[in-house]
């Protein structure tokens, strides 16, 4: 890590996840921003949950486009002596909910962390509820969790052969998790694998790894399905889905784990 770098601060960080640095006579700062990410990752894993937290809320609050305007806003802006003609109401309550709709997703993570509730995640994608499911199933299992255990060397070449998507046994006894061993799931018309990991005290955690059907989004994003939490994204043609009941943050610690180890990552 180079200790030289000027410091960046959050408004930069969220500056550049908006892409307002993307103009020519930013492009300067931009690359410090980035330089900053792959120096700081730590921040890197913050960014990104700024960038999940600020998808989940725009699939929750785009049904909003479709609704009537508010009366109370039809209200105020009738109450006005320049009141605007009708066509034109409409437009400003539009603009109006289009404006919250594109807020940054620094600030989006920033009203979040006030408003928890209203971001339960929207509807999940199917491949992501069948990850929850999956887990669901075999974690309970004292016996028959797995099928294949780690212990056994062909265990990542199986299932890579099964579901044609790279599958890497990932390392996180630094996050205090040691492989169990892994499955083969069906997964709509295809397979899925799912590798499981379990701490010192039983607890156990599950990687879902899928190929991706044309057009499935790409963003890294985080849900909760009752007392489980997931992070999901899709990067390199394959898709991941780590599943668990832990705390956000330390779901989030384990998902940037197996980001870096080539989840996602370079």
């Amino acid at each position: 890590m180079s200790s030289s770098r000027i410091p960046i601060h959050d408004e930069q960080l969220s500056a550049w996840l908006d892409g307002e640095l993307n103009a020519p006579e930013r492009q300067a700062e931009r690359a410090a921003v980035e330089a900053w990410l792959h120096d700081h990752p730590e921040d890197a894993a913050r960014v990104r949950l700024w960038a999940a937290d600020g998808e989940a809320l725009r699939a929750r609050l785009a049904p909003l486009l479709d609704e009537p305007v508010p009366q109370a806003l039809r209200d105020t802006v009738l109450r006005r002596p320049w009141a605007l003609p009708r066509w034109g109401m409409a437009a400003a309550a539009a603009g109006l909910l289009l404006a919250g709709g594109a807020l940054g997703a620094g600030g989006l993570w920033q009203w979040q962390q006030r408003h928890a509730t209203a971001l339960a995640a929207a509807a999940p994608s199917s491949w992501v509820q069948r990850a929850a499911a999956a887990h669901a199933v075999y974690v309970p299992e004292p016996r028959h969790a797995v099928e294949v255990g780690a212990q056994e060397e062909h265990l990542a070449r199986w299932l890579t052969r099964r579901i044609d998507v790279p599958v890497k046994l990932f390392d996180l006894r630094e996050q205090g998790f040691e492989l169990v061993g892994g499955r083969l799931l069906p997964d709509g018309s295809g397979k899925s694998a799912q590798l499981m990991y379990q701490d010192a005290q039983g607890l156990r955690v599950t990687v879902y790894l899928r190929k991706p059907e044309v057009g499935t989004p790409a963003a890294f994003r985080y849900e909760r399905q009752g007392n489980l939490g997931l992070f999901y994204w899709v990067e390199s043609g394959a898709g991941y889905a780590l599943v668990g009941g832990l705390p956000k943050e330390q779901l989030l610690a384990l998902a940037q784990a197996i980001y870096n180890q080539g989840g996602g990552g370079n």
